[in-house]
C-alpha cells in the first residue's frame, strides 16, 4: 500500500538524480542547487529540488528561500518556488529558525523524508534532484528504498582531489553498488585555482592518488568533469544568487554546464532503454 501511495504521487516524475557523496564539505548541496539552477535555465523543463540533509539543510540559503514557510494545500505540501519551474522542499522550511538544532533519531528522519515524496505536490515533473547528507546510512538507505517503489536514474558522486575525500568516495560507490542504484558518475569538485590575474593555475588541494580521474578508472565508473575553485561560487551561494547565471564566463560555469549536459543525455538514454523493456 506504501509502494501504491508512492508510485502514485511520483508517477508524474520524469527524471529523478541522486546527490551523494560519502565526505561532508565536498560542495554537494552547492552542486544540487548548480545542477536544478542548470537545468531549469530551459524555461520548457520543470525542475525540482528536494533536500533530505534533515541535519545541515543548506538548500534554502543556496536558493534564496530562507525564511519561506511550506504551505498546505487540498493536494498536499506546495513546494517553495524559486522560479515559475524550480521548486523546493526542505526541512529548513519547517524551522521557526535557521539556527534551530534538528536533534532526532533515525525513525524521525525517514518517516520525514517519506512524508517528503508521499505528501508533496511536485505535479508534472522532468527532473527531481535529490540532495543528500554524507555518508551511506539511515537517509539514503530510506530514500533509495522509498523511490525503488517508482524510479531512479541514477546518483551523481561529488568528491574533492585529495586522497582524504576519495577513501570515503570509494565507499559510497561500494554502497551504490549493493543497492543497486546505478552511477551517473563522480564529479571532482575545487579541482584546481585559476587565478584570475595571473592565469595560472595552483592546486589546492593536491590529488596525492592521482585525483577523481585515476579513481573512477580504478573503480570504472565514468568521470563526468572537474568544476575549478571560483570564490565567486561560494559568494553566489551565501547571497542566494545562481552562480552560472552571475559569472557565465567562468571555467567552473563552462565546466558545469557541460556537466549538467552528460547528466541530461544519461536520463534519456536511460528512459529510452527503461521504455524498451517496458
Amino acid at each position: 500500500a506504501e509502494a501504491a501511495e508512492l508510485r502514485a504521487r511520483l508517477r508524474a516524475v520524469r527524471h529523478t538524480v541522486l546527490v551523494l557523496s560519502g565526505k561532508g564539505g565536498v560542495g554537494k548541496s552547492t552542486f544540487s542547487a548548480l545542477l536544478a539552477h542548470g537545468l531549469a535555465a530551459d524555461e520548457t523543463k520543470q525542475v525540482a529540488l528536494l533536500d533530505i540533509d534533515i541535519c545541515g539543510p543548506s538548500i534554502p540559503k543556496m536558493m534564496g528561500l530562507e525564511g519561506e514557510q511550506v504551505h498546505q494545500s487540498g493536494s498536499g505540501w506546495s513546494p517553495v518556488y524559486v522560479e515559475e519551474n524550480l521548486g523546493v522542499m526542505s526541512v529548513g522550511f519547517l524551522l521557526s529558525s535557521p539556527d534551530d538544532a534538528v536533534i532526532w533519531r533515525g525513525p524521525k528522519k525517514n518517516g520525514l523524508i517519506k512524508q517528503f515524496l508521499r505528501d508533496v505536490d511536485w505535479g508534472e515533473v522532468d527532473y527531481l534532484i535529490v540532495d543528500t547528507p554524507p555518508g551511506t546510512s539511515d537517509e539514503h538507505l530510506s530514500i533509495v528504498q522509498y523511490l525503488s517503489a517508482t524510479h531512479i536514474d541514477g546518483a551523481v558522486i561529488v568528491t574533492t582531489p585529495q586522497e582524504v575525500s576519495l577513501q570515503d568516495v570509494r565507499k559510497e560507490i561500494n554502497f551504490c553498488r549493493k543497492v543497486k542504484l546505478p552511477i551517473i558518475g563522480v564529479v571532482e569538485n575545487m579541482s584546481g585555482f585559476v587565478c584570475p590575474k595571473c592565469k595560472s593555475e595552483s592546486q589546492i588541494f593536491p590529488p596525492t592518488t592521482g585525483g577523481a580521474e585515476k579513481m573512477c578508472q580504478n573503480m570504472n565508473v565514468s568521470l563526468l568533469g572537474k568544476v575549478p575553485l571560483d570564490p565567486l561560487i561560494g559568494r553566489s551561494c551565501d547571497r542566494g544568487q545562481s552562480f552560472l547565471a552571475e559569472a557565465p564566463e567562468s571555467p567552473a560555469t563552462l565546466s558545469y554546464r557541460n556537466i549538467i549536459q552528460r547528466i541530461q543525455e544519461y536520463c534519456e538514454q536511460h528512459h529510452l532503454q527503461e521504455e524498451k523493456i517496458m
